[in-house]
C-alpha cells in the first residue's frame, strides 16, 4: 500500500516526526493577541464581521491564531453564503477537528493547515471559499458528530462523511504507558475519537496486560489500530488486527507502517490483508475468526461503537481467548 495521502500531498508522516516536532505546537508566544469570546452570544454582537476577512488576528511573530478567532472566520463566511444567520454564535458553527491533535491545556493558537471541520449545513461552494480564505482550515467534510462513522455490525450500512473540500486525513496523537502512538485516520471513513491524556480504553488495556507477560492478542474490532499499536507497544508476542470495515484496514496498515512497525500487504480485500514481523492484519466479520483461528489466544480487545451491545461480539470469539475485555 502507498503511504502517499489519497489527497497526493506528503500528509502521512511517520510517528517520530510528527511527535518531534509537535511539541508546542499550538502554545502562543508573547506577542499572540488573546481573545475572549462568549460562545453563545451572537458573534456579530462582539466583533465586526468584515474585520475577520484576510488575517485578522494573527500573530506577526509566529503566524498562529487563536481557535476562537479561525472559528469566527468560518461562521462569517457561512453567514456570507447563507448557511447561518447573523445570530449565531460560535457554538453554532461546526465540529473543528485539530490535526495532529493531542490534550492541551489552553485554547489552542493554530497555524496553517492544522483543522479538519465537520458541519452539517455545509455545501461545496462554502467549503471551498473556508479552504481558499481560513489558512488554518486543511479540509471540510459534512456530516453530524452524533452519525456513527463506519459499519456497526455485519447487518449495518456503512456510514462515512462527505469530503467537500481539501483533505481529510488528521492524526491523533495517544500517550500510552509505553509510548506515544501517532494514529492517522481518513476523517470521513473513520468514528471521530478526541485524544486524551490517558483513556480509560487504554488504562483497561494495560491493566489486563500486566496480568500476562508477552501474550497474544486479538484486537477484533480495530478501527485504525490503536490498541492493538498500544499491545505492540507493551510487548504483545503477537496481535491479531480485525475489522470488517475495509477502510478501517487500511488506516490500521498506514498507522502501523508510520509507527514503526515493517509489513507486507496482500492486496486482498477480504480475509488477511497484511503481516508483519509479530502481527498480522484481517477484513472478516467477527463471527468468522474462530474458523479462520484455532488457536487460543490469551486476550481478545472488543471496542464496539456506542449503544451497541458487545453481547454477540463476545458470544463469536470467547472460545478462541482466555480472556475478553469490553472496552
Amino acid at each position: 500500500m502507498d503511504l502517499r495521502c489519497k489527497c497526493g500531498s506528503d500528509c502521512l508522516k511517520p510517528a517520530s516526526q510528527i511527535l518531534k516536532y509537535s511539541k508546542n505546537l499550538y502554545s502562543s508566544c508573547n506577542k499572540c493577541l488573546e481573545f475572549k469570546l462568549k460562545k453563545f452570544s451572537p458573534l456579530n454582537s462582539q466583533l465586526n464581521l468584515n474585520s475577520l476577512d484576510g488575517n485578522f488576528g494573527k500573530c506577526l511573530n509566529c503566524d498562529k491564531r487563536h481557535l476562537d478567532i479561525v472559528m469566527a472566520h468560518i461562521l462569517k463566511i457561512m453567514i456570507d453564503y447563507g448557511l447561518k444567520d447573523k445570530e449565531s454564535n460560535l457554538r453554532d458553527v461546526c465540529v473543528p477537528l485539530i490535526t495532529p491533535a493531542y490534550p492541551t491545556k489552553s485554547v489552542p493558537y493554530l497555524p496553517e493547515d492544522s483543522l479538519v471541520i465537520l458541519s452539517g449545513k455545509m455545501d461545496v461552494i462554502c467549503a471551498n471559499e473556508i479552504l481558499k480564505k481560513v489558512p488554518e482550515v486543511r479540509g471540510v467534510l459534512k456530516g453530524y458528530m452524533n452519525d456513527t462513522v463506519g459499519i456497526k455490525n455485519s447487518t449495518s450500512n456503512p456510514h462515512t462523511y462527505e469530503v467537500l473540500a481539501g483533505c481529510d486525513v488528521r492524526c491523533d496523537i495517544i500517550n500510552t504507558p509505553w509510548d506515544f502512538v501517532c494514529i492517522y485516520k481518513y476523517q470521513s471513513q473513520i468514528h471521530i475519537e478526541f485524544p486524551k491524556p490517558l483513556s480509560p480504553k487504554i488504562r483497561g488495556l494495560k491493566k489486563i496486560l500486566d496480568e500476562y507477560d508477552n501474550p497474544t492478542v486479538l484486537d477484533c474490532t480495530c478501527g485504525p489500530g490503536t490498541l492493538g499499536i498500544a499491545a505492540l507497544k507493551a510487548g504483545a508476542r503477537k496481535v491479531i488486527f480485525n475489522d470488517l470495515w475495509y477502510p478501517a484496514v487500511e488506516n490500521t496498515i498506514i498507522n502501523l507502517k508510520l509507527n514503526g512497525y515493517p509489513l507486507e500487504v496482500s492486496n486482498n480485500r477480504k480475509g488477511l490483508i497484511a503481516t508483519g514481523n509479530n502481527f498480522e492484519v484481517y477484513c472478516l466479520d467477527i463471527k468468522e475468526l474462530p474458523t479462520v483461528f484455532n488457536n487460543q489466544f490469551n486476550i481478545c480487545l472488543v471496542d464496539t461503537f456506542p449503544k451497541i451491545d458487545p453481547k454477540k461480539f463476545v458470544e463469536s470469539v470467547e472460545d478462541i481467548c482466555e480472556e475478553v475485555l469490553i472496552l
